[in-house]
Formats: structure tokens, sequence, C-alpha cells
């Protein structure tokens, strides 16, 4: 198990840390954390729900 000072740093290192486009191939877990968060956040805000189903739109103003 981790002890605090190793968890402090962990902590540290995310919070320091923005997403780029490039942490998708990154080999950093947290870069890859970071990278797949934001996508789910940006999958929840476009689609405007967070029950995790997309809608088919058929071509009508669902609006």
């Amino acid at each position: 198990m981790k002890n605090n000072q190793e968890l402090f740093n962990a902590t540290d290192e995310v919070a320091e840390k923005m997403y780029e486009p490039s942490y998708y191939k990154s080999t950093s877990q947290t870069e890859k954390g970071l990278a797949v968060t934001h996508e789910q956040v940006s999958d929840v805000y476009a689609e405007g729900t967070n029950d995790g189903n997309i809608d088919e739109n058929t071509g009508e103003n669902n609006m």
C-alpha cells in the first residue's frame, strides 16, 4: 500500500495537469485517465444526459 507522501505526490500530478489531445496515446496512467474523463464529459455535455444513452436522431428537431 502506498504511504501518505506517495498519495500526496499522485494527487499533485493530477491537479497540475490539464487535458491535451495527445494524452490518448500517452503511457502515463494519469494522462490516459484525463483523456477518458474528458471524452466522457464531452459526450454528456453534447448529449445533454447523464444516463449513458445516446438518442437516435431521426431527422426531427429533438430540442
